[in-house]
């Protein structure tokens, strides 16, 4: 793979520290952006980490200024910040549910709105979303409400930029696992048949993949290419 700028939000959580060493072990530029300093950094010569609350929409936009000053471009931006919370709607208030819309949705907005705009000058440069099942199929949100319409938005989101970038490079990728297998996760649904769920190694091939083919404009992955 050419060597690209890459940026990955969240990138020291589970999906994010994967999809961060395989776009290295691929002789890329990476930028990992993290909400707080890593009591571990990874230490890496094509490795930068910056910390950035991606929820304030300044913050955002200052990161991506600093980044295109830096580098002058941003190839591909890979978002996997996220929260999942359980709940039917009888006893799920507006404080959750705004909790989630803030984790799964604004977060990438406000990451999204420039990194975009830098795209669009660029006239290339690819944009990932993590996705759910419950988001892409809201008959699968049962019991998870607000986690699967905050979720939800995503699918739309990136259907506008494609529909709004047509023809300029530009395009927008969802990347739907079922599952995700981490610790939290296990912690979370002890029962659960492990083997199923989705490895972030996995994961963050399949987003190499799409990142590599100009051609391919599947804006939906779903789980079972994963």
């Amino acid at each position: 793979m050419k060597e690209k700028v890459i940026v990955v939000s969240g990138a020291n959580g589970n999906l994010g520290h994967a999809v961060v060493q395989y776009f290295l072990e691929n002789g890329n530029k990476v930028i990992g952006l993290v909400h707080r300093k890593s009591q571990n950094p990874l230490i890496h010569h094509h490795y930068e980490e910056l910390i950035v609350d991606i929820s304030n929409e300044n913050e955002a936009l200052q990161c991506v200024n600093e980044i295109e000053n830096k580098y002058d471009c941003i190839d591909i931006a890979i978002m996997t910040v996220g929260g999942f919370a359980m709940g039917h709607i009888a006893d799920t208030g507006i404080d959750r549910m705004k909790q989630q819309y803030k984790l799964n949705f604004e977060t990438a907005y406000n990451l999204t709105k420039p990194v975009l705009a830098l795209m669009l000058k660029q006239g290339e440069g690819k944009i990932f979303f993590t996705g759910s099942i419950a988001g892409m199929n809201i008959k699968k949100a049962k019991g998870v409400i607000a986690y699967g319409l905050s979720k939800s938005l995503l699918f739309n989101l990136a259907h506008l930029i494609n529909m709004e970038s047509n023809n300029s490079g530009v395009f927008a990728h969802v990347i739907v696992p079922s599952i995700i297998d981490t610790p939290q996760n296990r912690a979370d649904m002890p029962n659960a048949d492990f083997s199923k769920w989705e490895k972030p190694e996995q994961i963050a091939q399949v987003i190499g993949k799409y990142a590599e083919n100009k051609s391919d404009k599947v804006e939906i992955v779903i789980q079972e290419e994963i």
